[in-house]
């Protein structure tokens, strides 16, 4: 008895837990993303693309001259 409980309880949980439906946003995406609008596509997502693109513009200069300033400092002797 405790046995057919058991898988009765066991298969309604998992047959009638809610499933979050997700919507299939490729053609959307698609479009969005092959649209002849004059923007380069690393731009095309929105606000956050251009926020991680200028991030990572400004890391790439600074890390450029810190190369070019370690560079520069190591060619250098020192004066004792």
């Amino acid at each position: 008895i405790y046995a057919q409980l058991l898988q009765q309880l066991s298969c309604r949980t998992i047959s009638s837990s809610a499933r979050r439906q997700v919507d299939n946003m490729v053609k959307e995406k698609q479009k969005l993303f092959q649209a002849d609008n004059g923007i380069p596509v690393h731009l095309k997502g929105g606000a956050k693309d251009a926020v991680l693109y200028r991030a990572t513009m400004a890391l790439t200069v600074f890390g450029s001259g810190f190369v070019v300033y370690e560079l520069l400092n190591a060619a250098m002797p020192k004066k004792a």
